[in-house]
């Protein structure tokens, strides 16, 4: 066996030496990022739930406001009105919109919850139920949000008054619904709306 040279010993020293610089290197940035992640996720987590908080908070502050005025008596009859009142006000908005704003809403809504969801991933073929919408325009749709999927489109009955598409299997239900936009509106600025309607003093009036 030929013996090894002073330099081929020492350049063999300087190679096994970076890489176990390198070693040490990749395991502490390797390190750094898991404790970084777990921080932001811990930070996140934490952000969300003071936001929650905070929201439901403004919520039963904005309700606690709306309503203090009302006589016990008359609660469920301002109430109902009042449902009423918020009910038409959304059946108006929706009415004015026309159909490219409909189908845009509804692929907000789809590409928003498809994009939180890994179970559509591994499968090809998909069934969605549609109501008040044609069966063109859901195909135009999942097809923008699911390129390269099977699809297979019926449709469903639904209380609702607005359009809606359905996707699901044994492992997910997506819905996408004007009703959801008209919901979270509701709730999300219920009291600015009852103000709009009623007015300052509408609430002891109506």
């Amino acid at each position: 066996m030929e013996e090894l040279q002073p330099a081929d010993i020492l350049g063999r020293e300087i190679l096994e030496d970076a890489r176990k610089k390198a070693g040490r290197i990749l395991k502490n940035a390797g390190d750094t990022i898991t404790a970084k992640t777990a921080e932001w996720d811990e930070k996140l987590t934490a952000a969300i739930t003071e936001l929650e908080q905070k929201y439901l908070r403004n919520c039963a502050l904005a309700e606690a406001e709306v309503m203090a005025a009302l006589p016990i008596d008359k609660l469920r009859a301002k109430s109902a009105k009042i449902e009423k009142l918020l009910n038409a006000a959304a059946a108006a908005w929706y009415s004015r919109l026309d159909r490219q704003h409909v189908l845009a809403i509804l692929y907000d809504e789809l590409e928003q919850r498809i994009a939180v969801c890994e179970c559509l991933d591994g499968i090809e073929s998909i069934h969605a139920a549609i109501h008040r919408i044609e069966k063109g325009e859901a195909e135009t749709l999942l097809q923008q949000v699911l390129p390269g999927k099977s699809l297979i489109i019926e449709e469903e009955h639904s209380d609702t008054m607005y359009p809606q598409i359905i996707i699901e299997n044994s492992q997910v239900r997506i819905c996408a619904s004007i009703n959801n936009v008209v919901d979270t509106l509701l709730s999300e600025q219920r009291a600015e709306l009852i103000k709009s309607l009623l007015g300052d003093k509408g609430f002891s009036d109506a």
